[in-house]
């Protein structure tokens, strides 16, 4: 079975389980601070995808880093996971538990890159306008590319739309090209 739905099985029942104790939000947010220790540290990635090191070792590295931190319920989940031999799958699975949330919230992820960055106006009418077309609540992040010259290029989902000038100039190219004889 891929990674992806392992990671996505296991997210799925942690989502069930929050929503049964009424707690969705709050382990969210503990879940968003599980990933930020994650992302600073890649040695406690490597511990925990490392077949070598023993179950009872992770468990104790986890609970010393985040026993009292994080919801007693997470600490749980990844302890399950650790010892049915998933620990490889335990990032995964809290980067699906957040996908999973936001499907579950109704929250939309917009990437907007533009040539220089965006006022904070700017992104909150884009926001607004985004929020309007998708009719849900969109978390926008703004990233910057100075090769797009101008204009930006916007990813909801799957979708992207590129209004920047690199990519005009792209398609007048293409444009040309197809027009020689």
């Amino acid at each position: 079975m891929s990674v992806f739905k392992v990671a996505s099985r296991y997210a799925k029942s942690l989502i069930d389980l929050a929503k049964e104790q009424g707690s969705l939000d709050a382990i969210k947010t503990d879940m968003d601070q599980f990933i930020e220790v994650l992302k600073a540290n890649p040695e406690l990635r490597a511990v925990l995808s490392n077949p070598i090191i023993k179950l009872d070792k992770k468990v104790n590295i986890l609970e010393a880093l985040f026993k009292d931190k994080i919801n007693p319920a997470i600490l749980s989940f990844f302890k399950i996971m650790i010892e049915k031999g998933r620990a490889e799958v335990i990032e995964a699975a809290a980067h699906e538990f957040v996908r999973e949330y936001n499907e579950v919230k109704g929250i939309v992820k917009a990437t907007v890159i533009s040539a220089a960055p965006l006022s904070d106006t700017n992104l909150s009418e884009l926001k607004a306008t985004i929020a309007n077309q998708v009719n849900a609540q969109v978390l926008i992040t703004n990233k910057v590319d100075q090769s797009l010259i101008g204009g930006f290029v916007i990813t909801i989902g799957d979708k992207q739309y590129d209004a920047s000038i690199a990519g005009k100039l792209n398609r007048l190219e293409r444009y040309f090209e197809g027009q020689r004889v």
